[in-house]
């Protein structure tokens, strides 16, 4: 089971590249704008951005899955500076107001570092606290829908974060250290050789002690990984041979059949509530009728009503699959007692207690499908295929339990809901917003 958590060699390699990329895309922004003629500060500005598009494009599709929201946040940081910088200049132009010269591109001296560190600031702190609502983040949470993020697997999603606070905090120290020196120490004639180290080669040098210290860390990392048999590399995973796990969640009219004394698969949470309907087959993909007699054979129940719930292959390697099931049983939980496996039956309503109240009770995945099971089901109650309410009433709580699931014609593979509960009418402009996502996916559609 651990392997679910373990995660490809080069995934370490891709967390460091793409913080080298931002590192180069920053000073190279600062050093063309001190070098170059200032005039061309936004241009470099835009062609370095246009580069890290390009390269966030191709990392985006690629088949080495790591975190791109701290390349995507740095981007946005040097877009927003080219545009404040152009339109500062374009209204000091027009007359509407005056400003030091230092933030005007058309003379000399101008000094970026001046607006990119506290316009990077600030954009990085608004993405850091809205980066749940980022499409890229939608997405990755979908496909994360493998297996939980915890083990090796968890590095991926909280050193991204790291790179995002750590960003945070450089831009701040080095907006209040520029700044201060502006403001106390800098002589409005011309810039001297302790003017251009403050204004230019002191974010530089940041931001390069800032790469030395990450590049220290994530082969730290790695080491620690490998020894503690969390890394498979690229060689063991060509070997690997593939990998299907199996889970099942039986059920009997609102009942649910869980073991409250299962081991999480992450470890940290003690004894949780889990299915305890769980195998790996040495295959890739199963045939439905084997899936099946696997069941049969655990619960030692024959003739239940099988049915596919999703599945994923993983998105850190394509050698291991995860597959859930529902496996229905006929009649009253008096009926089956025991099954061939320790646990017991437990009514719905009190795992939705523990889902809403006490989730570390309960096995991660275990807490990931019932999450999917729900968003899916209420948000087909709530709205309608086009993101619509099919009543007025906000204040509609919809509630469901097993018999519905059972009852259900839904496609819990299908993320069509998924992607509603996220965007929906309750969405603020969502008839713009829809409209132009519409307009954008067709545009792609007709380069594709």
């Amino acid at each position: 089971m651990k392997d679910l958590g373990k995660i490809n060699s080069n995934q370490i390699y891709g967390l460091w590249k793409n913080l080298t990329v931002c590192m180069i895309a920053v000073i190279a922004t600062i050093v063309f704008s001190h070098i170059l003629p200032y005039y061309l500060s936004p241009v470099i500005a835009l062609l370095v951005a246009s580069g890290m598009y390009m390269y966030i494009y191709n990392a985006r599709f690629a088949k080495l899955k790591t975190c791109i929201v701290p390349s995507i946040a740095i981007l946005y940081c040097i877009v927003i500076y080219a545009f404040f910088t152009i339109i500062l200049n374009l209204m000091c132009i027009w007359g509407l107001f005056e400003m030091p010269h230092e933030f005007i591109f058309f003379t000399d001296p101008f000094i970026p570092s001046l607006i990119l560190n506290p316009v990077s600031c600030v954009v990085l702190i608004v993405i850091y606290t809205q980066r749940r609502k980022l499409k890229v983040c939608q997405e990755c949470r979908s496909n994360r829908s493998f297996g939980g993020i915890r083990g090796a697997a968890g590095v991926l999603n909280s050193e991204a974060h790291i790179q995002l606070k750590n960003f945070i905090i450089m831009s701040g120290v080095l907006s209040l250290a520029v700044w201060a020196y502006y403001q106390f120490s800098y002589i409005n004639v011309n810039l001297n050789g302790r003017d251009s180290y403050i204004f230019t080669w002191l974010t530089v040098i940041g931001v390069a002690l800032d790469w030395i210290y990450f590049s220290w860390r994530y082969y730290n990392l790695y080491l620690d990984l490998q020894e503690s048999h969390e890394i498979i590399t690229p060689s063991e995973l060509r070997d690997m041979t593939a990998k299907t796990y199996l889970r099942y969640y039986v059920v009997c009219g609102n009942y649910i059949y869980l073991n409250e004394h299962a081991t999480d698969a992450y470890g940290g949470r003690g004894e949780v509530f889990d299915t305890p309907f769980f195998t790996r087959q040495t295959m890739n993909g199963m045939l439905d009728g084997d899936v099946k007699s696997v069941i049969e054979k655990m619960t030692g129940v024959k003739n239940g009503d099988l049915r596919f719930f999703y599945g994923r292959k993983s998105p850190y390697d394509d050698k291991h699959s995860l597959l859930r099931y529902f496996y229905f049983l006929d009649g009253d939980i008096s009926e089956y007692p025991h099954l061939d496996v320790p646990g017991e039956w437990v009514s719905f309503d009190k795992v939705k207690y523990l889902y809403s109240n006490m989730p570390n009770k309960m096995a991660e995945l275990a807490v990931y499908d019932i999450t999917r099971l729900a968003t899916i089901i209420l948000t087909e109650k709530i709205f309608d295929e086009n993101g619509f309410r099919k009543n007025g009433i906000k204040s509609y709580n919809p509630t469901f339990n097993l018999l519905e699931v059972r009852k259900s014609k839904l496609d819990f593979q299908d993320d069509k809901w998924i992607e509603i509960s996220l965007f929906n009418s309750d969405t603020p402009l969502y008839k713009l917003k829809k409209w132009w996502r519409n307009r954008n996916q067709k545009r792609r559609n007709k380069i594709g």
